[in-house]
């Protein structure tokens, strides 16, 4: 009998053991795709991203897209991203630290919240994520945004940016969106027709930039006027050697002035 009870007490052992490595063997095998996917869209452009295939199949929305180079984007479209949604996405490693205490600050005086998401994360999000405000799906943000700072530059990070956003229903990327809104190419968008494009990144199922409300339009004139500041964006490294130097004598500042 206790030979017996023996015999089970092993299988069970050898059972949870057999159980515990498959888990181990799923989590590496995950662990692994998470770093070769970004390693490979470091070359190869995103076929589709989870958002796609979640707007497919809750609301058998189309999936119109066409994928661009970044030197057939205007850079009006560039400089106007940069200008609405990260001003210091050339200098920061992903996370823009300044801006986050900006808006923890804001919005602990209640009103409109106010976020500090940096292109860099934006793009994490849109091709490796799924919508949803979960403290997890925050930190795979998090992780994402740091592999593609680390394996891709930012050239092809604003690149990916601009082609996987969602733009409208079952529209993603600035070129069908330019087709779509404007009858054009990405590439010949004008500085104010860039602007109401941007404007409409943060709600693009319920702003139309062919049809802009007087928001939008306020917007876009602010957008299109702080652009001119910036001059053209230039990728190369000495550029961006200049930007980080000028984000990291900004961030000193900040925590200089928090210690005071």
């Amino acid at each position: 009998m206790s030979a017996k009870k023996g015999k089970n007490k092993t299988s069970k052992n050898h059972g949870k053991g057999r159980f515990g490595r498959i888990i181990l063997k799923i989590i590496l095998a995950v662990f692994l795709i998470s770093i070769l996917l970004p390693l490979l869209y470091r070359w190869v452009n995103p076929p589709i991203t989870p958002l796609m295939i979640i707007r497919k199949v809750k609301n058998d929305a189309p999936i119109e897209k066409k994928w661009v180079g970044i030197d057939d984007i205007s850079p009006n479209l560039v400089v106007c991203a940069i200008a609405a949604e990260d001003n210091n996405f050339l200098g920061h490693n992903g996370f823009d630290f300044g801006a986050i205490e900006k808006a923890r600050k804001e919005n602990e005086k209640g009103g409109r919240k106010r976020g500090a998401s940096t292109i860099s994360q934006q793009t994490a999000k849109n091709v490796f994520l799924w919508p949803s405000r979960t403290w997890f799906r925050k930190g795979c943000e998090v992780y994402f945004t740091f592999l593609i700072e680390h394996l891709w530059s930012k050239e092809r990070i604003m690149e990916v940016y601009l082609n996987v956003i969602e733009m409208g229903n079952g529209i993603y990327g600035c070129e069908a969106a330019s087709q779509q809104y404007f009858h054009k190419n990405a590439k010949s968008l004008t500085r104010y027709e860039a602007a109401l494009l941007t404007v409409c990144y943060p709600a693009p199922l319920k702003r139309n930039p062919a049809k802009p409300t007087p928001y939008l339009i306020k917007r876009a004139t602010k957008i299109s006027a702080l652009s001119l500041k910036f001059g053209k964006i230039k990728f190369d490294e000495e550029s961006i050697n200049k930007a980080r130097e000028r984000y990291e004598a900004r961030e000193e500042r900040r925590k200089k002035g928090d210690r005071s």
